[in-house]
């Protein structure tokens, strides 16, 4: 039986479980709790068994909270995140093994390497979207910026009257009961230390402050006693303040309430430790290591040390600087580079012993040699080097520039003769050995420079000033012919514009002939033969900006050589001369221009001028003879004949030539002429009845009805004024100056309602005028409506948004404050109009600002100087403001420009009484009736 019950016995019996083995799993025995297994029941106020468990953890409550709290993931919103859900690993609870690890070190690894894939894209990006932000939602530091930077200009007086910012809070809040504290001086507790007396009396000096605190923070001058303990606390006060007082005397100056500390000064001082290149200092080290790396990688690589060098002297650390750079020159004795850094680094003996050295290592380097001469303060050691240099390179062209340099003209010589010889293909050298040399030996210097050196163009170009300083100036033209054709032989391009340059050169230099000798030969090379005209008159302009006239006035002559009848191009050397030569030269000019172009009208009549200007009527009636026998009928030339002799007073040769030219060439101007002349000689009848024949024939020329209708103004029939005015603009509707004329009649009569209906009439006839809205504007600013003005302005500048005279306008209707604001949103508008220019600079006189005011009439002249009210009222502001010598430069130019608009201009010049009236005298008289109001 024993047997039997020993062979059923289970193997498993007495065996250790398996490896992962539950108990009951197989039968489905599994989740059931037994008290035994959660232990007792506890209230959650009981104490846990740990009697020294730290606080928060004493109850059994405080455990199962933190148990809880444990295992309960984060749900908060700054865990979340949208790619990736809420942070934290989902098996965090489970074992950490050495695979876990392996696995991590590679995600953090690719992490990493994907990180600084995109890092300096992602950084820039960053950073322009910082800046984009800050643009559009700027600090509140920076929006008051611009307020703050004009608090330097409040003075201490008026920062102190600034008054204190109420409070705003109700009575309660601003006095509640239990804050009425009255601190205890320091003498009380002094008095009362070792005494226990009463005081029954306030100290007097409280009743001239109260009991409230002056300043924020002090305390109230309580009981002066003084103090009779042993601690007293008074005492220790003063101590401190003398302390404080001894202090602040150390940093105070001799004037109370100023400092000596400069602010930028304290800064400056920590330079050695604050980097200077305002890096970070964390790229600072990386740097510092990246470069040691390079150092020690390959150590005979030159910039790594003269970059370790540059980074430790930016950072401050100069001597450090130094070591590096002297290792360097020993791991790198044949680098140039590295000694000339060394020599810098290095102080001045210091930096002579470094050159010594480099030397020796590189007895050929240029650049070595020519620092060894900079470190020379003498003269004679300068030599000395660099004659020394010169023995061991005699190649170098820049050496030899540099010792002749230092030398006398004689010694130059010498050393040019032999420089020549050891660098025969420098042009420098050959040319400087030419201009030391006399006549003959300069010829034989330039010969052999061109031997030697067959394409350079200097050598012939200085050979051809060598002739014309010498007086051959024949031979000029045939150098430069030869010099052409010996550099094309050998194959030298021809490069016009070096060569145009070349010739201004010649022409700064005095050199003329040369100048005009280059210029005939290179002008037509390269250019096609339709393009020539066009071509040269820009290369002229061009001559003229740079300055070299004779250039200019060369290519003029060959342009007029290949084009003798084309009238644009005699016009263009004819305003050339005007402007830049002599009398001479222009009528020289002109008498060839009319001999080639007999139909150009403008060009006699130049020539008429120039006579005329030279006071030799004569020689001028003889020319504009000439040119009607050229052009018969010429209406141009019969107006300028029968100005020369009304302005000379000879007013009957004057009506006779009129008389003809109305029979022969009968027009309208002929007519005006003839009205004009009889109405300022003060013939009213014979004007009127000329007057009235030239309506017969034209009457739909605006300018007679004008005239017609001032001529009975001026006799005062305002009713016949009246009715040619509505007369002529029933015939000329879209005359403006018809309208005003009228308009202004109606004013004067004081019909300022009808004047308005003319003006709203006229604007309905002819659309977008600013004239006539600028009348409308000034009726009403003149009859006191200035709201109505102002109106009236805003409606112009919708209508014509881009009209210079009604922003100019627009400016001064405006009170002062606001006249710089109108004046820039003028500017923005109509940037290069004179009306807009010339109220700029009126703003500025009228602020006093005189050397703004002034460049402002300058830009206006120079941008319409045509424009008479713009020189008038610049010389009215230099007679104010200006020296003698600006007024009558003001004047001269003036006089040259010869302007001819102009609203209160034209008031003047076209005046009756000063018909006969020069440009400079009509220049003073308006500026006489100019008012500085604005």
């Amino acid at each position: 039986i024993g047997g039997a019950v020993t062979n059923t016995k289970k193997p498993f019996l007495g065996m250790p479980a398996p490896l992962g083995y539950v108990p009951g799993l197989g039968r489905g025995a599994t989740g059931f709790t037994t008290r035994s297994d959660i232990g007792p029941a506890r209230d959650a106020n009981d104490p846990v068994d740990d009697r020294h468990a730290p606080p928060g953890k004493r109850t059994v409550g405080d455990q199962m909270k933190k148990n809880q709290d444990d295992d309960d993931e984060d749900l908060n919103d700054t865990n979340y995140d949208e790619f990736n859900g809420y942070a934290g690993s989902l098996f965090s609870s489970g074992p950490y093994e050495k695979d876990d690890e392996e696995a991590d070190a590679i995600y953090a690894a690719l992490d990493k390497r994907m990180d600084e894939r995109r890092k300096e894209r992602r950084e820039l990006r960053e950073k322009e979207e910082i800046e984009k932000y800050r643009m559009e939602r700027p600090k509140i530091q920076q929006q008051f910026s611009d307020l703050k930077r004009k608090l330097a200009e409040v003075s201490e007086e008026e920062w102190l009257s600034i008054p204190e910012v109420g409070d705003a809070r109700n009575k309660r809040q601003r006095n509640p009961r239990y804050e009425k504290l009255t601190p205890v001086p320091d003498s009380f507790f002094s008095k009362h230390l070792q005494t226990g007396e009463n005081h029954t009396t306030v100290d007097p000096l409280q009743g001239l402050g109260g009991l409230n605190t002056p300043y924020p923070g002090s305390m109230t001058p309580g009981l002066m006693t003084p103090g009779t303990g042993e601690l007293d606390m008074r005492k220790i006060g003063q101590a401190r303040n003398t302390l404080m007082d001894m202090r602040l005397s150390q940093v105070s100056d001799s004037v109370s309430g100023q400092t000596v500390v400069d602010p930028k000064g304290y800064l400056t001082d920590l330079n050695s430790m604050i980097p200077t290149h305002g890096g970070d200092i964390s790229d600072i080290k990386k740097a510092r290591l990246l470069l040691k790396s390079v150092r020690e990688t390959n150590p005979h690589h030159p910039p790594a040390w003269i970059a370790s060098a540059r980074l430790e002297e930016v950072t401050g650390k100069l001597q450090v600087a130094r070591n590096l750079i002297m290792k360097g020159t020993e791991m790198c004795p044949k680098s140039e580079d590295v000694w000339l850094e060394a020599a810098r680094l290095q102080p001045g003996d210091t930096a002579k012993a470094v050159v010594a050295q480099a030397v020796r290592h590189l007895p050929q380097s240029v650049r070595i040699y020519i620092r060894a001469a900079e470190l020379e303060t003498d003269v004679r050691a300068k030599k000395r080097v660099l004659r020394k240099a010169l023995e061991n390179v005699s190649k170098s062209v820049r050496l030899w520039k540099t010792a002749v340099e230092l030398e006398e003209p004689e010694d130059a010589r010498i050393m040019l003769s032999r420089a020549v010889e050891c660098c025969p293909t420098s042009v420098e050298l050959w040319l400087a050995l030419a201009r030391l040399e006399t006549y003959e030996n300069a010829r034989r210097v330039l010969n052999k420079a061109r031997e030697n050196i067959p394409t350079d163009r200097h050598i012939w170009i200085t050979a051809a000033k060598l002739e014309e300083a010498n007086g051959n100036t024949q031979m000029v033209d045939k150098i430069i012919d030869r010099a052409i054709t010996s550099l094309r032989a050998n194959g030298v391009e021809i490069n016009r514009e070096q060569w145009i340059q070349d010739a201004e050169e010649c022409d700064k230099a005095g050199s003329v002939a040369t100048c005009q000798a280059v210029i005939r030969a290179v002008i037509g090379i390269g250019i096609e033969e339709e393009d020539r005209k066009h071509t040269w008159m820009e290369d002229a302009d061009s001559c003229v900006a740079h300055g070299a006239l004779e250039c200019a006035r060369a290519i003029y002559a060959h342009a007029l050589q290949v084009f003798p009848s084309k009238k644009s191009v005699w016009l263009r050397a004819a305003y050339f001369e005007k402007n830049h030569g002599t009398r001479e030269s222009l009528e020289a000019l002109l008498q060839r221009a009319v001999a080639h172009c007999p139909k150009a009208e403008v060009l006699w009549l130049m020539g008429a001028k120039s006579k005329w200007l030279a006071e030799d009527v004569p020689a001028a009636r003889s020319i504009l003879a000439l040119a009607f026998q050229a052009n018969p009928n010429s209406e141009e030339i019969w107006l300028a004949a029968v100005k020369l002799e009304s302005e000379n007073n000879e007013y009957e040769r004057a009506r006779r030539l009129l008389a003809k030219a109305r029979s022969s060439a009968p027009t309208a101007r002929v007519f005006m002429k003839s009205v004009k002349l009889e109405w300022v000689l003060g013939n009213i009848e014979a004007a009127q009845e000329l007057c009235t024949e030239a309506l017969k024939h034209y009457e739909d020329f605006p300018k007679l009805w004008m005239m017609r209708g001032q001529i009975e103004e001026q006799c005062e029939n305002m009713d016949k004024a009246r009715e040619a005015y509505n007369q002529g603009l029933k015939k000329c509707p879209h005359s403006v100056p018809l309208w005003l004329l009228l308009s202004r009649l109606e004013e004067r009569v004081g019909q300022l309602t009808r004047a308005r209906a003319i003006l709203e009439k006229a604007r309905l006839k002819n659309p977008q005028s600013p004239e006539l809205w600028l009348e409308s504007v000034r009726l009403e600013f003149r009859a006191g409506l200035k709201n109505i003005a102002n109106t009236l302005m805003a409606k112009a500048l919708q209508e014509c948004p881009n009209s210079g005279i009604l922003w100019a306008e627009a400016v001064f209707l405006e009170a002062r404050p606001q006249r710089k604001t109108k004046s820039v949103d003028a500017l923005k508008k109509c940037e290069h109009d004179p009306h807009v220019l010339l109220a700029v600079a009126k703003l500025f006189w009228s602020e006093r600002k005189i050397t703004k005011a002034r460049e402002w009439f300058l830009r206006t002249v120079k941008i319409e100087p045509d424009l008479g009210d713009a020189w008038a009222l610049f010389y009215k502001f230099e007679l104010q403001h200006g020296t003698e010598e600006q007024q009558e430069e003001v004047r001269k130019r003036c006089e040259n420009a010869e302007p001819r608009h102009g609203e209160l201009w034209c008031a003047e010049s076209k005046h009756v009484l000063n018909w006969q009236k020069k440009t400079g005298e009509i220049l003073a008289q308006v500026a006489s009736k100019i008012k500085n109001t604005f």
